[in-house]
C-alpha cells in the first residue's frame, strides 16, 4: 500500500478515537449531572419534610403559649377577687366603703 493510504487511515482512526473519547466523557458528565440532580432533590424533599416538622412543632408551641397565656389570666383574675375579698388586704377596694356605695 502507499503512503497516502496509511496517512488516511490513521487519520480515520484518529477521529475514531477523538468522537468515542467525546461520546463517553460526554456520558460521563451526564451521569455526574444525574447523580448530583438525584441528590439535589433527597436534600430538598429532606429540607420540606423539616419544614413541615417545624412547622407542626411551631403550631404547638403556639398552642401551648396560649394555654398558659389563659391560664395564667385565669390565675391572676383569681388572685384579683380573692384579694377583693379580703379584709385584711390594705390595698384592696372595698365595695361598702367607697362614697359611691352611699349614693
Amino acid at each position: 500500500m502507499s503512503t497516502w493510504v496509511w496517512i488516511v487511515v490513521v487519520v480515520v482512526a484518529i477521529v475514531v478515537i477523538i468522537v468515542l473519547a467525546l461520546t463517553l466523557r460526554r456520558n460521563t458528565g451526564s451521569r455526574k449531572l444525574d447523580r448530583r440532580r438525584a441528590e439535589a432533590g433527597e436534600l430538598r424533599q429532606e429540607a420540606q419534610q423539616r419544614i413541615g416538622t417545624a412547622g407542626r412543632r411551631e403550631a404547638a408551641a403556639e398552642q401551648e403559649v396560649e394555654g398558659a397565656r389563659r391560664e395564667r389570666e385565669a390565675a391572676e383574675d383569681a388572685l384579683r377577687r380573692a384579694d377583693a375579698v379580703d379584709p385584711d388586704v390594705p390595698d384592696a377596694p372595698n365595695t361598702t366603703d367607697t362614697p359611691d356605695a352611699d349614693r
